[in-house]
């Protein structure tokens, strides 16, 4: 059951989390779970090439329009929390105090789920270095050692990981498929705010389209026509087999 539950997202840049997992956040949303988003960086240096082609492009200018898709993508998934930490990308560095700010968060949120960045993609070190940072400190954040003023000691949360851009050249295996038919179009629609990476829109609407025929065919549910795909950080534990 979706309703009640808690989904915390942290994406690298300020497009990531649409891309890879637009249609499970709406879904969550739609279905009555709280879902809040950290977006670490903007992406100006590294995810924004089409907006520094404009004439008299500067950093503010880029940030500026970039920020503003992806309000309006939030917007349009129905994401009511949602917190910029306006970090440098390519590089994106990690020092203690954002661990100790990313342990904070977790620890504030309390999610049952967090999505964030697969173990590894091979032409965004930025994504590595997230995913590397959230797993870091998601295990950080159940520990009673790790002691943060203010904060209570979380218990362990499943851990998915977002499909990279390049699959297969990643290594990439799917851990779970989430049905996203209902929620597609918004997603579409929020895909459609980021004019600076309008490339990606094509390849991720392909990906929900082929996505879906896997879940059509390993669950045998033919009303599955668009999913995404996340990797698990950690195995099910369950009563029974599932």
């Amino acid at each position: 059951m979706i309703q009640g539950k808690t989904l915390l997202v942290f994406s690298a840049h300020a497009a990531d989390y649409v891309w890879r997992s637009g249609g499970t956040i709406a879904k969550y949303v739609q279905e009555g779970a709280e879902v809040q988003v950290v977006v670490l960086s903007f992406g100006v240096r590294g995810e924004s090439n089409d907006l520094w082609k404009k004439p008299g492009a500067t950093e503010d200018l880029v940030k500026a329009a970039r920020k503003a898709e992806t309000v309006a993508a939030a917007g349009i998934l129905g994401v009511e929390w949602i917190e910029f930490w306006d970090l440098q990308d390519y590089p994106l560095q990690v020092d203690a105090i954002l661990e100790e700010r990313v342990v904070r968060k977790i620890r504030e949120v309390a999610p049952d789920y967090i999505i964030t960045h697969d173990r590894f993609d091979i032409l965004n070190p930025d994504h590595n270095t997230v995913s590397q940072l959230i797993f870091r400190c998601s295990v950080m954040s159940n520990s009673n050692g790790v002691k943060l003023e203010g904060t209570q000691t979380t218990r362990q949360m499943q851990l998915f990981g977002f499909e990279p851009h390049q699959t297969e050249l990643s290594g990439y295996q799917p851990g779970i498929f989430v049905d996203i038919t209902d929620t597609y179009e918004k997603k579409v629609e929020a895909m459609n705010c980021f004019k600076a990476q309008s490339h990606l829109i094509e390849y991720y609407t392909q990906r929900a389209f082929m996505r879906g025929n896997h879940a059509r065919r390993l669950s045998g549910r033919q009303e599955y026509k668009y999913a995404e795909s996340f990797s698990r950080f950690f195995p099910v534990v369950s009563p029974e087999l599932l």
